[in-house]
């Protein structure tokens, strides 16, 4: 059954006052919204793993404050977008393959990439199979190469435990792990989530068959191990994002454990050397929850000034 954004309890509604909207990528059913005006400069915000819209729901309001289009998917397998059981579906090919099918649909052009978590490996995969759509690209709490890996995602104790063969469906499927304790403990103010927010991810994944991705994504993140499937994919990615020239940003939770600032924003400074930022906020990985306002703020600045600089796409 579709369900749409008018579906949800009437909190998460609340928090969420967008018209639902779908598309057809890859011949699955994907859930975004599409706000401001139509021939606005557009924001692509992109999500990773368990989240949905939902978490840039601060980041929205700033950005349409400035006059600008807001567009927000929910990556195929999450939030209120069909939610494939088949794990050959959720490549990363796949889900790069289905971003592009969305701004090809929406044929936006002059757009700011703003990639959170796994929105960086599969939205700047996106944006290297369509450089001419977009003007700009934001980082958050994200990588694109395969070395250094985080010491949080080498350690056995929970990482590596959780994604064990049988491990990992039980705690991340069964029991649903992510969407709840592990979000949980990945924000600063956890008696602000648990009010607030927890309710938004739990809801959209309240079906353990429907939590596939939560625990075979981890399992593409390459650790230096032989059976590392994802490792050319990440050296394609690094050798591409090194060769972009757009303007770029980087934007950071000074708390976050899972990608520390000193090493992963660091490292897209070397990349990048003309980034702006490290702009450090308040937040762990999810760092929306935390300063999604803020963050909302400093992309709107972002965005408008990159939409305007000479030689942008129009």
């Amino acid at each position: 059954m579709t369900r749409t954004i008018e579906d949800l309890p009437p909190a998460v509604r609340s928090r969420y006052p967008y018209r639902s909207r779908f598309v057809a990528v890859n011949g699955r059913r994907m859930h975004y919204i599409d706000e401001g005006p139509p021939d606005a400069p557009p924001v692509l915000l992109l999500h990773g793993n368990p989240a949905w819209g939902y978490l840039w729901r601060d980041a929205v309001p700033p950005l349409l404050a400035a006059g600008l289009r807001v567009v927000v998917p929910d990556q195929i397998g999450f939030g209120l977008s069909e939610k494939p059981h088949t794990h050959a579906v959720h490549t990363l090919d796949n889900h790069s393959a289905n971003i592009v099918a969305l701004i090809d649909h929406l044929d936006l052009r002059g757009a700011t990439f703003v990639c959170h978590d796994w929105g960086g490996p599969t939205g700047l995969g996106a944006l290297l199979t369509r450089p001419h759509r977009a003007a700009a690209v934001a980082v958050m709490s994200t990588w694109a190469w395969t070395t250094p890996s985080s010491d949080f995602h080498r350690s056995v104790l929970p990482w590596r435990l959780m994604h064990a063969p049988l491990v990992g469906p039980y705690l991340l499927g069964t029991r649903a792990a992510m969407p709840g304790r592990g979000m949980y403990l990945s924000v600063v103010d956890r008696k602000h989530f648990a009010e607030q927010s927890q309710e938004a991810y739990t809801s959209v994944l309240d079906d353990p068959d429907e939590r596939t991705l939560t625990w075979t994504w981890p399992r593409s993140i390459p650790i230096g191990l032989p059976g590392d499937t994802t490792a050319a994919r990440f050296r394609w990615l690094e050798d591409g994002v090194r060769a972009l020239r757009l303007p770029s940003t980087v934007i950071w939770g000074r708390e976050d454990e899972v990608f520390p600032s000193d090493v992963f924003a660091a490292r897209w400074h070397e990349i990048w050397p003309h980034a702006e930022g490290t702009h450090l906020v308040t937040g762990r990985h999810f760092l929306q929850e935390d300063s999604g306002t803020g963050i909302g703020h400093l992309l709107a600045d972002f965005a408008t000034r990159a939409a305007h600089a000479p030689g942008a796409a129009r």
